[in-house]
Formats: structure tokens, C-alpha cells, sequence
């Protein structure tokens, strides 16, 4: 490829790049994700055909995100517990049980019932497996299905800094309270009470 028709071709799609690096909010390093959505874009480039009777930035969607979980997943140093991971397979058959029985999605509340948990457990279980943690399960598919995908991100829009901060290291980077506590400067008994109220709006929030 020339290099003028690589500048023009990244120049046209830097937006699409850009979109699908909401994925990953909380990945550090922005400029490797761009880069290798740029390797994707053109990847995309090489393998699309006119007869394809789809748009190209349709077709290239599917590139750019496969290089960037790629990248993700190697880097990532951090997993959902086991166990966490356990309990969300479980509300997965759990809501397509229920969504069967009562021809709807159902709530949080009615999960929580079917599986005997406590409520917070199921938001907590949501919470740890919608983020970017579970990179292989962010679907392929059109670009204009971004924004539909990313839901609860959208809530946790509404808590503060300070209790995203909890939530995090609670829930991506599996600290304790206490250690939470240490690296934010704060008392053990204020992460807990901070990290219940902001699971309590998250669960307002399913449920409602």
C-alpha cells in the first residue's frame, strides 16, 4: 500500500478506531490500542472485496476489534476470581431460564431469588464480568451496535471517582477492603460503606 493511500485510509476511519476503543475504558495505554486498530483497519484493507456488497467500515469493524482484544488479553494482568466468573456463568443460565418463563428479561431481583443469592452478589457478579476483563465475549458485529453494547459502562458514568476507584480495585484488581482502604488513604470501614452504596445505585439502576 502507498503511503498516501494509508494516510488517507486512516485519516477516513481514525473515528472508527476510535469508537471501538470504548470497549476498553479502562485500559491504560490508548496509543498501543489505537496502533493496532490501525493494524487491524488495514488488515481489513488487504482482505475486502467490492463484491462483498457491505460497507467497508462495516467489514473492518470485526479487524479492528480482533486486534485489539488481542492486545488486551496478552497485557491484561488482572482476572475475575474463579469464582465470580463461576457465579456469572450461573446467572447467564439463570436468565435464560427465567427469560423463557416469564417471556421477558428479568430483574435483578428475580435472579437473585431464583439462585438464593443476596441481591448485591448478582450486581457484583455484572459488575466484575461486564467490564473489560471478559474481552472474548464482546460480540462482533456492526459498528452502529457500539453504543447498545456498553450499557452498564453508561451507569457507572453516574457514580463518583472515588467509588469507581473502589469498585475497580475490589472488583477488577481483586483486592481486599483493607488494601483498598491503604491505597486510597481512607478507613477499611469507609470502602465499605462507600463500595456498598455504589453497588446499591448499580443495582437501582438493573432493576429499575
Amino acid at each position: 500500500m502507498e503511503q498516501l493511500e494509508l494516510e488517507n485510509l486512516l485519516l477516513e476511519h481514525k473515528n472508527l478506531i476510535y469508537a471501538i476503543m470504548k470497549y476498553f475504558p479502562t485500559y491504560p495505554n490508548k496509543d498501543d490500542l489505537f496502533q493496532v486498530g490501525c493494524i487491524g483497519l488495514i488488515e481489513a484493507h488487504y482482505h475486502y472485496r467490492e463484491d462483498y456488497h457491505t460497507k467497508f467500515s462495516t467489514y473492518a469493524y470485526s479487524y479492528i476489534l480482533g486486534e485489539m482484544k488481542k492486545l488486551v488479553r496478552e497485557d491484561r494482568g488482572i482476572k475475575v476470581s474463579r469464582s465470580m466468573h463461576s457465579l456469572y456463568l450461573k446467572i447467564e443460565k439463570a436468565s435464560i431460564l427465567l427469560s423463557q418463563k416469564l417471556m421477558r428479561e428479568p430483574t435483578v431481583t428475580e435472579i437473585a431469588h431464583f439462585l438464593e443469592v443476596d441481591e448485591s452478589v448478582v450486581v457484583e457478579a455484572f459488575y466484575s464480568s461486564s467490564s473489560i476483563m471478559d474481552v472474548d465475549e464482546i460480540p462482533i458485529g456492526k459498528e452502529e451496535d457500539l453504543d447498545n453494547q456498553i450499557y452498564l459502562k453508561e451507569q457507572l458514568k453516574e457514580l463518583s471517582h472515588e467509588e469507581l476507584e473502589i469498585l475497580n480495585s475490589r472488583y477488577l484488581e481483586d483486592r481486599t477492603q483493607m488494601e483498598t482502604a491503604n491505597l486510597l488513604g481512607i478507613s477499611q470501614v469507609q470502602v465499605s460503606r462507600k463500595e456498598n452504596k455504589a453497588l446499591q445505585k448499580l443495582k437501582n439502576k438493573l432493576v429499575a
